[in-house]
């Protein structure tokens, strides 16, 4: 079996939280296949990208770069699914196969969960509020820097949060 040692994607190393590469053989030709769970901050760098150029470091040392496409699978936690087509299969013959016939797939998201992914990884989203608050306090905010309000509101948040968890 072939087990990923790391992934890099354009130059740059990305965390891997499970992965599954394998040869896919279809009617029209193989394709190498490289599932990853990574974090949604992953995802969405590379959801709206074509194609990139992967390095993929095997356990045994050898080491894979290719122009791969790029999927994002939907379902549970984030995903990537890079592939490439591939005209001579002989140096992959260690690879596990799955057939376009099959009903088998790696499954990479058993005993992994999106909170251990988001400890690694937290991403952060712009939200925008509607708030009825007294003048003084408008005229505070405004006063702020975002970087401070966010910071505020973050502690704030995580406070009153686990305040609720502990009732």
């Amino acid at each position: 079996m072939v087990v990923v040692k790391s992934v890099t994607i354009d130059g740059e190393s990305i965390h891997v939280f499970r992965n599954a590469v394998y040869i896919f053989e279809s009617s029209s030709g193989f394709t190498l296949e490289l599932d990853l769970i990574v974090s949604e901050v992953v995802v969405k760098k590379y959801k709206s990208v074509d194609n990139l150029i992967v390095e993929i470091e095997l356990e045994d040392g050898r080491i894979i770069n290719s122009i791969m496409h790029v999927k994002i699978l939907s379902g549970g936690l984030p995903q990537l699914n890079l592939f490439c087509e591939l005209d001579d299969i002989q140096e992959y013959e260690d690879f596990d196969r799955v057939n376009e016939n099959e009903s088998w797939f790696p499954n990479i998201e058993d005993g992994i969960t999106i909170e251990e992914i988001r400890k690694i990884e937290m991403p952060n989203e712009g939200v925008s509020c509607k708030l009825n608050l007294p003048i003084d306090q408008v005229e505070w905010i405004k006063k702020q820097k975002k970087k401070t309000l966010n910071e505020i509101f973050q502690n704030m948040i995580y406070e009153y949060w686990e305040k609720q968890e502990s009732k």
